[in-house]
């Protein structure tokens, strides 16, 4: 079984053999694992304003629990080759990602799991924006979809920072929100 890690040696990549990787890492994913993923995010909204903790986690619960389970058995047709740079860079910020957001105190390891294959799965198969369209962002902003595009209220102020997947996610900036 290759694994996400692997891609990171090879030279090129389909669409289809993407998927089947994030598809492969997915089926390790068990219900208690999604049930685990769960409490953690639940508990994790504690520190979310609670003006919009219910919408923030029905966001994040169809954005990141749900869609794991949704993209095995799922068959593709277009096998498009993938842009080897944006993959790797988007692994690679993941894995680093990873080995900071999981040690002591820090993001459940099955939480993160189920965060990196969605997060590669809504960008490079899906071409969806991270975040779901109406993932609120404080301030009362959210994420639309917008003439064929994805606008993030946050895009730009969050591009640079290493615990985000902005800078592989292909929403736009919002220009209402700059």
């Amino acid at each position: 079984m290759n694994r996400i890690e692997d891609i990171l040696s090879w030279d090129e990549i389909t669409l289809v053999k993407f998927f089947h990787v994030l598809e492969e890492e997915a089926k390790l994913i068990s219900l208690q694992d999604i049930m685990q993923a769960s409490i953690f995010l639940v508990n994790d909204s504690r520190y979310v304003q609670e003006s919009y903790r219910k919408e923030y986690l029905k966001s994040y619960t169809s954005a990141f629990i749900i869609r794991v389970k949704e993209l095995v058995g799922r068959e593709l047709k277009n096998d498009t080759h993938l842009d080897m740079i944006k993959v790797k860079e988007a692994i690679k910020l993941l894995i680093s990602q990873e080995e900071v957001a999981t040690g002591e105190n820090g993001f459940d390891p099955v939480f993160f799991q189920i965060y990196k294959i969605v997060a590669l799965y809504t960008t490079f198969i899906l071409e969806q924006s991270v975040h779901p369209v109406n993932t609120p962002f404080p301030g009362g902003f959210k994420v639309k979809f917008y003439k064929n595009k994805y606008l993030c209220p946050v895009k730009e102020r969050q591009k640079g920072n290493p615990g985000a997947v902005c800078g592989f996610c292909i929403a736009e900036q919002d220009p209402d929100t700059i």
